[in-house]
Order: structure tokens, then sequence, then C-alpha cells
């Protein structure tokens, strides 16, 4: 199995040019929550259990970054929650056009999505994103 920044590294090679990178630090996380929404709206009990697998996942890598995740699932089911009556649709849109705007990023980067090597690498854009977060701030992770 990659280390994380073996990960990190095979990540951020598709994702270099400055203004993918920006629309990679709103969509994916927009992305991430539009998912759990998604999942949450068809099947609580499925989500929390694929969020327990993908906290598994995390966990391998970095504790500090799985504990970050951890409270970004735990923010997004807050959300899900509120926006209960407009979760399914919400969600949607928001799935569509977050992916509409990564596609229009890889065009710009003139790279393919790093997903379409390794499907694994959709539980790492936002371990790529969070990364980010904690070198800017200094955090070890």
């Amino acid at each position: 199995m990659k280390d994380l920044n073996q990960w990190l590294q095979a990540y951020g090679e598709s994702h270099q040019h400055p203004k993918n990178k920006l629309i990679h630090w709103v969509c994916v996380p927009a992305i991430l929550f539009s998912i759990i929404g998604l999942l949450w709206s068809l099947s609580p009990i499925s989500t929390l259990v694929l969020m327990g697998l993908s906290l598994f996942f995390y966990y391998r890598l970095s504790l500090r970054l799985t504990i970050a995740m951890a409270v970004i699932f735990a923010f997004s089911l807050i959300i899900s929650h509120l926006l209960a009556d407009y979760l399914l649709i919400s969600s949607l849109v928001i799935f569509f056009v977050a992916w509409l705007f990564q596609f229009i990023g890889h065009n710009i980067e003139g790279k393919k999505p790093s997903f379409f090597e390794d499907l694994q690498f959709l539980l790492i854009g936002p371990l790529w994103c969070l990364a980010f977060l904690f070198r800017k701030f200094r955090i070890s992770y």
C-alpha cells in the first residue's frame, strides 16, 4: 500500500496549474459534501458504513488527517440534517456543478483526473486539500 506522501505526490502530479488547484480546493469539498448528502438521502446507515470504511483507509495513512476528516464528515452530516427537505436536489446540483468545474480545471491543466487511473484517488482528493491546509498552518500530519 502507498504511504500518504506517495498518494499526495501522485495526486498532485495532475494538479499543478494554479487555476486547477483553486478549482479543486473549492470543488473537492463541495463534491465530498454532495456525495454525503446524496448517500444520506438514500440510506443513512450505508452512509455511516462508508464513512467508517473511509476513515479506516485514512487512519492507515495519517491519524491527524483522519481526525480532521471525521470532523468534516460530522459537519457534513449536521448540514445534511439541516437541509433535509432540500438535501437530495441540492446535493445533485452541487455534485454536477462541482464536477463540471473539476473537468474544466483538468482541461486547463491538460491532464486527465487522477481517479481515471485509480478510484482510490477519489478518497485522496479531500486529504490533498487538508494536507495543504495543514502545511499552510505548519501542522504536521
